[in-house]
């Protein structure tokens, strides 16, 4: 996968959708303490913002093409307990593929809170449209299975919002490559939820805390 990503590294930079939004806004809003962990940076957005902030940020991600700070895994984080005050990861974890090992290891480094937000569960033709376009991703899930996930790590959800997001569908095909007969195929299944070359999904932010 990490090859895959550092192929796609500069789409995820120049993003609009990973750039800029409400829910960017709320999740670096719910930030505490002094120094913050990006986890699956990507196109570094949240570190970037966090930056901004005044914390002092690590940024971590399995793609050396990312240029994060430490090339690694969400399931195998290479830093001490608590050692963060915030760890965050953002649209990345229906490509974790062990998600409920990596929120605890995002609980295991987090001294203060722990910030995720991820694509929220729509349905099973969502869920093929999205593995078509990109083999990477794993699964969405639900509102009751990330608080279930953030539970068994040892967290207390303080928090959920939710954000709808409107992706222009050509824009999000090409993103990933995403040509010819399976882009077809995936405009069909998500006819659903498509309008006028655009489709909606649900984004869930989640603010949990240690115990």
């Amino acid at each position: 996968m990490s090859d895959v990503w550092t192929e796609r590294a500069e789409a995820y930079r120049t993003s609009a959708t990973h750039a800029s939004g409400d829910d960017l806004d709320l999740l670096v809003s719910w930030a505490e303490g002094e120094t913050a962990l990006d986890v699956a940076t990507g196109g570094g957005h949240v570190a970037r913002r966090l930056r901004e902030r005044g914390f002092r940020v690590v940024t971590a991600d399995p793609a050396p093409g990312m240029g994060a700070d430490t090339t690694c895994f969400a399931e195998d984080l290479p830093f001490a307990d608590r050692a963060f005050d915030t760890v965050a990861t953002r649209i990345a974890p229906h490509h974790f593929a062990d998600v409920e090992r990596a929120v605890a290891e995002l609980a295991r480094v987090a001294g203060r809170v722990v910030l995720v937000e991820d694509t929220l569960y729509t349905d099973e033709r969502v869920e093929e449209a999205e593995k078509l376009r990109d083999p990477t991703h794993v699964r969405s899930y639900t509102e009751a299975e990330w608080r279930g996930f953030l539970e068994a790590a040892g967290l207390v959800v303080e928090e959920v919002a939710f954000f709808e997001k409107r992706h222009d569908l050509e824009d999000w095909l090409a993103r990933t490559g995403c040509t010819g007969a399976e882009a077809g195929r995936v405009r069909e299944l998500l006819a659903h939820v498509a309008d006028g070359g655009h489709w909606t999904d649900t984004k869930i932010l989640l603010r949990g805390r240690p115990r």
